[in-house]
C-alpha cells in the first residue's frame, strides 16, 4: 500500500472501536494519536468519502436539532482492507522535527539562538510528557481488561520513555552549547 493510503487505514482503526463523525475522527488525532500522527479536515473527509466509495465505511445521517452530522462505521470489507494493512511490513517509521533540522544549521544561528530552540521544544516536551503519563495512570490499571487497552497502554509507553529520552537529550544539549 502506499503511503498515501495511510490515512485510509488510521481512518479504518478508528471506526474499527467506534462509530465516529468526521469531527470527531479529527478529535481523536488531535488527542490519543497527536504525538506520531496527525491530519487535517481537508484530508478526512476525502478519505471518508472515498472510504465510502470503496464500501469500506457506511454513513448515516444522525442530524439533531437542524445541525447536519454525518456517523461513519467500518463494514466487513474495511475490517479486512486494516487487517491486510495490518499485516504488512511498515513500510518507514520517520522522526521529522523542526528543531533537529534547526540544531543542524545551528553554526548560523548561534549558540543563543539555537538554546531558545532547545529551551522551546523541552517545554513542548514536558507538556507532553505530563499527557502521557496521565494517560499511563489511567490506562495501566485497566490495560488487561479490554483487548485493546494493552495496545493503547503499549503506545503510550513508548511516548514516555521517548519523551524522557528527549528531556535527558535537552539538558545535555544545553550544557554542550553553554560550554
Amino acid at each position: 500500500m502506499a503511503n498515501t493510503k495511510k490515512m485510509d487505514c488510521v481512518i479504518l482503526g478508528l471506526l474499527s472501536h467506534e462509530s465516529l463523525t468526521g469531527y470527531e475522527i479529527k478529535q481523536r488525532m488531535d488527542s490519543a494519536l497527536r504525538m506520531f500522527w496527525g491530519a487535517s479536515y481537508g484530508s478526512i473527509y476525502p478519505t471518508l468519502s472515498s472510504l465510502e466509495q470503496q464500501k469500506l465505511v457506511t454513513s448515516e445521517n444522525t442530524s439533531k436539532n437542524g445541525r447536519e452530522k454525518i456517523s461513519y462505521t467500518i463494514t466487513a470489507e474495511g475490517h479486512k482492507y486494516l487487517q491486510r494493512w495490518l499485516a504488512l511490513p511498515v513500510e518507514k517509521d520517520e522522526l521529522r522535527y523542526e528543531t533537529l533540522l534547526k540544531l543542524f544549521f545551528g553554526a548560523d544561528n548561534g549558540k543563543t539562538g539555537t538554546l531558545k530552540h532547545i529551551e522551546a521544544f523541552e517545554v513542548r516536551v514536558k507538556e507532553d510528557l505530563a499527557q502521557l503519563k496521565a494517560f499511563m495512570t489511567i490506562l495501566e490499571p485497566i490495560k488487561n481488561s479490554e483487548e485493546g487497552h494493552l495496545y493503547y497502554y503499549l503506545t503510550v509507553k513508548f511516548g514516555v520513555q521517548t519523551y524522557e529520552a528527549y528531556l535527558a537529550w535537552c539538558e545535555e544539549a544545553k550544557r554542550e552549547l553553554e560550554n
